[in-house]
């Protein structure tokens, strides 16, 4: 499956709106069929990295591949994993971490069948 081309912004403010057009307004359906909703408050786990504190920093780079995410969610052929708790320290089932050209990691949480 081919993944969408880099997203092409000036500001981070027009990120945050396609972000929220595309992914808050209504569920993604994944491949397998499981429907995964978006908050606004996951454009800052998911466009900002650690420079001097956590999530500190937006990423242009990482919000270019801002399409990739959904591409992700619907390709079968996408390498999955299942996705860590923090707070619990292990695996759980109800999330999954999805690694799409080459490296690119696309994580949900919480998603239920």
């Amino acid at each position: 499956m081919p993944y969408p081309s880099l997203a092409r912004y000036k500001t981070e403010a027009q990120y945050r709106a396609h972000f929220e057009r595309v992914y808050c307004s209504r569920a993604i359906v994944t491949f397998d069929g499981i429907p995964v909703r978006f908050k606004k408050k996951d454009f800052d786990h998911a466009f900002y990295e650690s420079t001097l504190s956590k999530d500190d920093a937006f990423s242009r780079k990482r919000a270019q591949r801002i399409d990739w995410i959904k591409a992700a969610l619907e390709d079968p052929k996408s390498e999955r994993y299942l996705g860590w708790d923090n707070k619990r320290k292990r695996y759980d089932r109800r999330r999954r971490v999805a690694l799409v050209m080459g490296d690119y990691v696309c994580d949900r949480h919480k998603f239920q069948r």
